[in-house]
């Protein structure tokens, strides 16, 4: 698959079913890398097929829109918070998220932890480190996550895990371009994963994850290639 190729992955799924589309994928990852399926837009019968598939850990990035789906869904189901946070609305998602890829500054941390303290949870959390050459893209450089981790005041946080990195990609079809911004990320998880005990890099989408999974991610957040094209 070409990197960043969403529109062909979607032609080449669209006569699939969900769960014929989750299969295929599987069979192409390894059994050591974790998929989230990220249903954002989609409805809950379409959940409940990749469900029914065998598929657990659904991603989204609207926190109320994962707190509805959370309502109706099995309890087994494990969410991950992948979108940008906005911290006026963690609350919302406090008593049942399992992990939030998108941290992104101390503030955000704080108050993941005093929500989490309020539900008597320790929420997982990874640092967004920008590897993206777009403006558009969140994240902190390397030397903001080191501040972070480093933090006298993280220690306090009884509530909060960072487990590890994640990180996104520049939206194109430059595999050179690509391999560097992954092999950065991953360069820089190694250097630390030790001290900091993480256990989690989260990097590669529907048009890259194959990229990403060669360049040491362990985690993948594919949407389109399970679900067909966004609603919105």
């Amino acid at each position: 698959m070409n990197p960043n190729s969403e529109a062909e992955s979607q032609s080449t799924n669209s006569s699939m079913s969900i769960s014929e589309n989750l299969k295929s994928l599987l069979n192409t990852i390894p059994k050591d890398v974790t998929l989230v399926a990220v249903s954002k837009t989609k409805p809950i019968p379409a959940l409940m097929e990749a469900y029914h598939a065998g598929q657990r850990i659904f991603g989204e990035n609207k926190i109320q829109e994962m707190e509805s789906k959370w309502q109706e869904m099995p309890e087994d189901v494990e969410w991950h918070m992948i979108g940008h946070v906005q911290r006026n609305k963690v609350k919302y998602m406090a008593p049942f998220v399992s992990l939030i890829h998108a941290v992104d500054s101390l503030k955000l941390l704080k108050e993941i932890n005093k929500e989490a303290e309020k539900n008597t949870r320790v929420i997982n959390c990874l640092l967004q480190v920008k590897i993206a050459e777009e403006d558009s893209k969140f994240g902190m450089s390397e030397a903001e996550a080191l501040t972070l981790l480093n933090a006298s005041e993280v220690e306090e946080l009884h509530h909060v895990k960072i487990t590890g990195l994640m990180g996104m990609a520049t939206f194109t079809e430059d595999t050179k371009q690509l391999t560097h911004e992954f092999q950065k990320l991953k360069k820089f998880f190694d250097a630390h994963k030790n001290t900091y005990q993480f256990t989690t890099l989260s990097m590669g989408m529907s048009g890259d994850y194959m990229l990403a999974i060669a360049n040491g991610s362990t985690m993948i957040r594919v949407g389109s290639a399970i679900f067909g094209e966004r609603n919105y």
